[in-house]
């Protein structure tokens, strides 16, 4: 994958346009998804999404190749969302009272609500995390990132995206507790 990133990027930058759209194409899916774990929100990750191509675009001669075309990419995503997150925008998160199909009470739902205010206890929960814990665990549960590129793709060493991760899992183990013990 790697070297039919570099063949799109050399494409584009010898003029073809195409490229581009193709490289938004393939890389879009992941790019939305990234940027919804972080922000928790559909239409600001489609934003942050948005922002994060424009800026490819304009940056693309300035990809060093030194790492995957992925890391920068997510790195961009990352550093849009911490930004948009530390602006404090609107709630992040929907509350089982949003989300009409669980309002009614009928037979197999109970289940189903059950597991959905579960859902949204975990949400709650990692949008109380401080921006690089919940950057480092969006990355590695969600993403399949190793340490090492999470730690590239936060600027930060290995061992402090592990240390990141560590205290996201942990604080989470916290405020969770409560839903182990089966109150």
């Amino acid at each position: 994958m790697r070297e039919a990133d570099f063949e799109l990027i050399d494409r584009f930058l010898q003029g073809d346009g195409t490229a581009f759209d193709e490289l938004v194409r393939k890389r879009q899916r992941e790019v939305y998804n990234l940027a919804y774990r972080m922000t928790r929100n559909a239409e600001d990750a489609r934003d942050v999404s948005q922002e994060a191509f424009v800026q490819v675009y304009r940056h693309l001669d300035r990809f060093d190749r030194r790492s995957s075309l992925s890391t920068w990419l997510y790195r961009i995503v990352v550093n849009l969302c911490l930004n948009h997150l530390s602006r404090g925008s609107r709630p992040l998160y929907a509350t089982v009272d949003q989300c009409p199909d669980l309002a009614d009470s009928s037979e197999g739902s109970l289940a189903q609500l059950e597991e959905k205010e579960r859902a949204d206890a975990l949400a709650r929960a990692i949008e109380t995390l401080p921006p690089q814990q919940r950057a480092s665990l969006t990355l590695r549960v969600h993403q399949h990132l190793a340490h090492r590129e999470i730690a590239e793709i936060l600027g930060v060493s290995e061992a402090t995206a592990k240390v990141h991760y560590f205290h996201a899992v942990q604080a989470l183990r916290r405020k969770l507790a409560h839903w182990h013990k089966g109150t």
